[in-house]
């Protein structure tokens, strides 16, 4: 039942970022799920847009947003739920994932 639910969920965040996933790494379909590219805040995560704008000055960007989501956490959004520890399959690329926040504009 839980795999449903999530794959219902996952379905849904897809359907809402649209074409701008196109372009994402595999790994950003679950995420969809919570956040979405645009820069009106996700469902319950920050838009990866504002994520990109709060580490822009951030030399070291991509290693602190993969950090970040394989950690899990609020990192000082002000969401109702922390996000959960991702990427730690053996497939995940998380600094992919990581690398296209960081395009986002």
């Amino acid at each position: 039942m839980k795999s449903i639910i999530v794959s219902v969920a996952v379905a849904a965040g897809l359907m809402v970022a649209g074409s701008a996933m196109a372009d994402a790494p595999k790994e950003a379909g679950v995420c969809a799920a919570c956040h979405n590219t645009g820069k009106s805040g996700g469902s319950v995560g920050p838009a990866w847009k504002d994520v990109a704008a709060k580490y822009k000055d951030d030399a070291k960007a991509v290693e602190t947003l993969t950090a970040n989501i394989k950690a899990g956490g609020h990192f000082g959004w002000k969401k109702a739920a922390p996000m959960p520890k991702n990427g730690s399959g053996p497939e995940a690329n998380v600094p992919a994932l990581a690398a296209y926040i960081m395009t986002l504009k």
